[in-house]
């Protein structure tokens, strides 16, 4: 709105009046705050921060995922639990330092918004091959080749051609994104098959 437009031409030479006038009108204008709410809060593909958190809410998917244990190196006899799952090998473990660090991870903003958009989807889906594709490229589809592929035996699978991240791997298994129809079985596959080790082993259906 032109604020100009609105002062009779008698006061618009005097550069006092003119000036009130327009801290007034930018003192009340909400248009501004209207802007700012619109791309921070409401509208998902800007969102940031608080925003987002709001629409993680709305579609129900939390920022913070939990990783895997990393596993650290040692024998299967200095395992507290006496098995092997949290024991690893030279390039699969980390030495332990004496801090528990926490399995938390927080996900960016960027990276939380493709989450968003993923569920969002999952929430309306129809459970097709074509629907269930959609949401595995909304969310790696940057990082290598993923299809959902139909085993025409009352069960699919999601492929991924990528070695996966730690925080892949959380998205993957515990975000609860990835929907499978009521009734049928899903398994998850991995290309090359090594790279993912066995700290989600049981949450594989």
């Amino acid at each position: 709105m032109d604020i100009y437009d609105t002062i009779l031409s008698q006061y618009s030479n005097s550069p006092r009046l003119c000036a009130i006038i327009e801290s007034f009108s930018q003192a009340v204008d909400p248009e501004a705050f209207l802007n700012l709410w619109y791309d921070q809060v409401w509208n998902p593909a800007t969102a940031t921060g608080w925003g987002l958190d709001v629409w993680g809410r709305i579609v129900g998917v939390g920022r913070v995922l939990q990783l895997a244990a990393p596993g650290y190196i040692g024998f299967q006899e200095a395992s507290s639990s006496g098995t092997s799952d949290a024991v690893r090998n030279f390039g699969t473990g980390v030495w332990f330092n004496g801090q528990a660090a926490t399995s938390n991870y927080a996900l960016t903003d960027d990276a939380y918004r493709r989450l968003i958009f993923a569920k969002a989807a999952a929430n309306i889906t129809d459970g097709s091959v074509t629907s269930l594709n959609a949401i595995v490229m909304t969310l790696f589809g940057d990082k290598g080749r993923c299809y959902v592929a139909d085993n025409l035996d009352m069960s699919l699978t999601y492929s991924f051609g990528f070695e996966p991240t730690s925080v892949d791997l959380a998205i993957i298994y515990r975000s609860g994104v990835l929907p499978c129809p009521a009734g049928v079985r899903y398994q998850y596959a991995f290309v090359p098959a090594e790279v993912v080790d066995n700290d989600f082993a049981g949450d594989i259906s």
